[in-house]
């Protein structure tokens, strides 16, 4: 027993029973210290031997008590001591047994109406108990018929039990995630092949909320005090984040007043004046999912400061209320704390446009990128009348007959595969030569189907889909007996397979992502990871629906944010779809055919525009610029070299028959793990086979439907839509396929290439003034939302800027009426502040107070400029986004209403454009904002755009196979070409310039539809519908030393 403190006859008498291990940590230190510097108390530590060994009639007596549970803690010898006794209790003590149990801490949450992640319980009396309320299939659990979507959370009901899985479903790629305690640097471990939950014991599931990658950790002292820290979550990659002295980093952030009112009432529902929680912000909404009882915050003096104050108070109240409690004017130990280091935001060139003043910050990135590289996508389409077939269409659309059916699942697809191993035989049996050419073909798309439903030998992850369109039917008899009813008898059966990331394209997304890191933003490298430990960066990764585009932007976020381990996990996490924003032609579909025609009509009657063998001023003017002036002969050798090809796969494709049905069995390949590599498959490229996941005999089906869909020879009729599709597996041969030594596959690339240049510009519009109004349909609402994203960094900008914004909050909470006075003249101050050029609407204002946001607090942060942010937005989509967005920055001037304004990119940048071939994979779109603080805020100067681009992956070393080239193609990689100006150098495109010229063809903000409630990941092919599921993200600070 130790017993501390001035020895006055009428000092209070405080007694800490609590385990050693506790009493001397650095925070515990920290407050006694302090508490003993006021002079008032004496403080009384029990110690281990009197708590675990002394009765409690020989414990020392106390005024006040400062007890709480740890591991070894005798809990019910302490409420005995407490009831002889009868001390002031800080905490009290019969309420800690709740949090034990997590069944009982969400109950009692829930009694007092603070909210708690959707959840149900499943209570097993003894391990691996057969419960019939507990459903478990392939992408859910479903408990007393509530159903839980993966990924869905599995705690143990065991409060002392840590080992919390998160189950994520086949559509991000399945596996599980496990979260532990942490060990050494880990607090997380994914386990990809695991994809049962537990059974052994009692269990919570919970719906998984995506948190952007952030947890926060509230510490209350007392009701009216609440301090909150954000940490890197353990879902993402599991990484501990650790400062120089090899402690956690965590940054203090500020609580929204609902916030502060849940934390004041966890504190008096659990009775808990020290008291830690854990908080989910998810879609601008929190929730409490763990409490964990007496926490202090670690290495923070003024967090010591206030909760030694505090603690003051509450021991003064409750013993000695004559005494005043008033703070001392200087607290008696402020002259022995050190000064804390404090560091401000790095200014320095931009690195890409020469460098910008010392008065200039950064203030916000846009960034549109295309997806990276994938394999070719492909559609087999079939007419069936087999009865399997088309019961199993009955089967999964609910018996209607005239009702189409879709096939995703696992348990949809192996029943497909079931019936259709028993359509077609495994080999050729060499009698198909006596059927007709019809029955041939469809033999061989059957047998198509089922080789690419065979890939990987399971269904992990979801690169298939088919549909079953039925098409014709009779009536027939009711099995019944009682009257008639219809039946199909023929279906259209369409499978979609291809178009997956290769690993080619996850190191280029990640490579771009470290570009991104290094150079885009100010701080020599480490400026971005700086920005984002200390939450001064607001970051949101959007992404369309297709699968290839989301893993290019998880694996993107792994090299922008310096993460480790699988993608499955940071997709979840970090990545929110929206299918609305960033998939679709269906807007521009009547205007995107015109321009085909009247490109087939050019290319096969050489019609080119007018004066086409004089020079003009500006090439990309004319309709159909970029086609090769000999494009109609190009087509025929196009023909005659892609059936050359097909020749030569086929004979593959046969051989590789003949040892199937010598071996009776094929090493299938997994496409699923395929996915999550970086590099290739090395021995399968030595045995002679195919790149990834395609089989030679889905190679020769590739280049057997490229050579019928090019070129009609009954029709003698070329269909130029089928350009871009040669050039693309002529492209992805090259690099994957190379060691086939196809010959004749290098002139066809050649030939491809001068087409393809020349046609996929053009199938955007003809002209300048159709692709403007093609690209202002199709990218109408990623316009629109730039401009918000625009003006919102700038009101931040201002609002910080306003030395109105400036004061600093008070320590204790305010009363929910002054919060609600306070939030309201925010609002109106910021409606005073609106933008002049764009109105926002009550709906957008409403999206806003739904978005999930990490301020950092100036009152404890050692950070110098604690309210500047730099916004950053990613959106992740394919090539007709990336040409559409290009097209109305470049021709916006030609608009009717914009007539006599210039173009927002400079000649030179336009005539670069031109001779840009294609915008390849991780082709990209940069908008910078900067501010210049030194003009005044009511100048248009304040705020400039810089505008970038990048033409992709560098095709150079297909072109030319020089020594240094070499590596390159044996890795099947391209390199990414670095970013392109689009404004002269000097240049200043002020954000009014740039709103007026984009505005008339983006989406307003008042038409974007309010915010749904939060949804589970839905997977690859289910459409959002959803704009603003936004979340903020952590960074990730490893050396932490401080379509198409």
């Amino acid at each position: 027993m130790v017993v501390e403190g001035n020895g006055r006859a009428d000092s209070i008498t405080i007694g800490v029973c609590v385990m050693e291990k506790k009493v001397f940590c650095s925070p515990m230190e920290q407050i006694l210290e302090r508490l003993r510097a006021f002079g008032e108390f004496e403080i009384i530590i029990f110690g281990d031997k009197v708590i675990l060994e002394d009765p409690i009639e020989i414990w020392p007596k106390c005024d006040c008590l400062i007890a709480f549970y740890s591991s070894g803690f005798p809990l019910k010898k302490a409420e005995a001591y407490a009831a002889l006794r009868r001390p002031f209790l800080v905490n009290e003590l019969e309420p800690q047994h709740l949090l034990h149990d997590r069944r009982k801490v969400y109950e009692h949450l829930e009694k007092y109406g603070i909210p708690v992640p959707n959840y149900a319980l499943v209570n097993r009396e003894y391990p691996y108990q057969e419960l019939d309320y507990f459903i478990e299939q392939e992408d859910f659990v479903e408990v007393h018929g509530k159903r839980f979507m993966k990924p869905f959370v599995e705690k143990p009901v065991n409060g002392d039990d840590h080992r919390i899985m998160i189950y994520y479903p086949n559509s991000a790629g399945g596996g599980m995630k496990e979260l532990f305690r942490k060990v050494g640097n880990r607090s997380s471990e994914f386990h990809p092949d695991v994809r049962r939950v537990r059974r052994e014991g009692s269990y919570i599931y919970e719906e998984f909320m995506p948190t952007g990658g952030t947890d926060v950790k509230v510490y209350t002292v007392g009701p009216g005090y609440a301090h909150a820290e954000a940490r890197k979550s353990p879902v993402v990659d599991g990484v501990v984040m650790r400062n120089p002295d090899g402690k956690e980093v965590r940054y203090p952030v500020l609580l929204t007043p609902t916030e502060k009112q849940m934390s004041r009432d966890v504190c008096s529902a659990f009775r808990q004046m020290v008291c830690g929680f854990d908080l989910l912000r998810c879609d601008g909404r929190s929730y409490v999912c763990d409490v964990n009882g007496w926490s202090f915050v670690k290495n923070s003096y003024k967090y010591y400061d206030d909760a030694a104050c505090i603690l003051r108070k509450i021991f003064l109240d409750a013993k000695a209320p004559h005494l005043s409690s008033t703070i001392p004017p200087s607290l008696p130990w402020k002259s022995n704390e050190p000064v804390q280091p404090t560091e401000g935001l790095t200014r320095q060139g931009s690195g890409i446009i020469g460098t910008f003043g010392q008065s200039e910050e950064l203030r916000s990135v846009i960034v549109v990128i295309r997806h990276g590289d994938r394999t070719p996508k492909q559609k087999v389409k079939l007419k069936v009348t087999e009865e399997k077939l088309l019961n199993l269409m009955l089967k999964y659309n609910g018996g209607k007959p005239r009702a189409e059916t879709k096939l995703k699942s696992a348990v949809q697809l192996q029943d497909l595969l079931d019936a259709t191993r028993q359509l077609v035989p495994p080999t050729r049996s060499g009698r198909e030569s006596d059927s007709d050419a019809e029955d041939l073909e469809h033999i061989e798309k059957l047998r198509q189907v089922k080789a690419v439903l065979e890939e990987g030998g399971h269904f992990s992850g979801i690169y298939r889909k088919v549909q079953l369109k039925p098409l014709k039917w009779i009536r027939v008899p009711k099995r019944c007996g009682d009257g008639e009813e219809e039946r199909p008898i023929e279906a259209l059966m369409i499978l979609k397979y291809g178009g997956v990331l290769t690993h080619a394209g996850r190191k280029q997304a990640e490579e771009l992502g470290r570009f991104f890191r290094n150079n885009i933003y100010p701080g020599e490298g480490t400026g971005l990871l700086r920005l984002h430990s200390t939450y001064r960066h607001d970051l949101k990764i959007y992404s369309s629906d297709e699968g290839r585009v989301q893993m290019s932007a998880a694996a993107f976020a792994k090299g922008l944010l310096d993460l480790e381990g699988q993608l499955t996990p940071i997709l979840v996490s970090l990545v929110s779809k929206d299918s609305s924003m960033l998939d679709g032609l269906e807007d521009a579909s009547i205007e995107m055919d015109e321009a085909k025609a009247r490109l087939h009509e050019i290319i096969i009657t050489n019609a080119k525009a007018k004066n086409t063998n004089e020079p003009v001023e500006f090439p990309w003017m004319v309709d159909g610029a970029g086609l090769p002036a000999n494009a109609s002969q190009l087509l025929p050798k196009m023909a005659k070299l892609t059936k050359e090809v097909t020749a030569q796969v086929k004979l593959l494709a046969e051989d590789e028959d003949e040892k199937l049905a010598l071996t009776n069995s094929f090493s299938r390949y997994d496409q699923a793990k395929a996915f999550g590599k970086t590099t290739i498959d090395v021995a399968r490229i030595a045995a002679g086979l195919p790149c990834g996941s395609e089989s030679f005999l889905l190679m020769f089906a590739r280049w057997k439907k490229l050579e019928r869909d090019l070129y009609n020879e009954r029709k003698d009729r070329f269909d130029i839509t089928q350009i871009p599709d040669v050039y693309d597996s002529c492209k992805y041969d090259l690099l994957h396929n190379a060691h086939l030594n196809l010959e004749g596959l290098e002139e066809l690339f050649k030939v491809a290439q001068l087409l393809a240049d020349g046609v996929i510009p053009n199938e955007y519009g003809i002209n300048p003034k159709q692709k403007l109004k093609i690209g202002s349909k199709i990218a109408r609402r990623l316009l629109g939302k730039i401009l918000i994203d625009l003006r919102n960094t700038r009101e931040e900008a201002i609002s910080v800027s306003d030395p109105k914004f400036t004061e600093d909050e008070a320590t204790f909470l305010p009363t929910k009426e002054s919060e609600y006075q306070q939030k309201l003249q925010t609002r109106n101050e910021d409606g005073r502040r609106s933008s002049s050029t764009s109105e926002k609407s009550l709906d957008q204002e409403d999206e806003d107070d739904r978005e999930t946001k990490y301020r950092l607090d100036p009152k404890y942060a050692n950070v110098k400029t604690p309210d500047r942010h730099v916004r950053t937005r990613l959106y992740f989509t394919s090539e007709s986004h990336i040409h559409s967005l290009m097209n109305v920055l470049r021709y916006c001037n030609l608009d009717e209403c914009l007539q006599g304004e210039d173009s927002l990119v400079c000649q030179s940048a336009l005539d670069r454009l031109h001779r840009t071939r294609e915008l390849d994979y991780m082709s990209n779109i940069v908008l910078r904002m900067f501010e210049n603080t030194e003009v005044p805020l009511e100048d248009e100067k304040r705020f400039r755009i810089e505008m970038t681009f990048s033409r992709g992956a560098d095709l150079s070393p297909l072109e030319d196979k020089t020594s240094e080239n070499t590596s390159l193609l044996q890795e099947h990689t391209l390199p990414i070409m670095g970013p392109e100006r689009l404004q002269e150098v000097g240049s200043c495109l002020t954000l009014d310039k740039f709103e007026k010229m984009v505005r008339p063809f983006a989406m307003p903000p008042e038409d974007f539809p309010p915010a749904a409630a939060p949804q589970a990941f839905s997977g690859y092919f289910k459409g959002s519908g959803m704009l603003e599921r936004l979340a903020s993200l952590w960074p990730f600070h490893k050396g932490a030393t401080n379509g198409k």
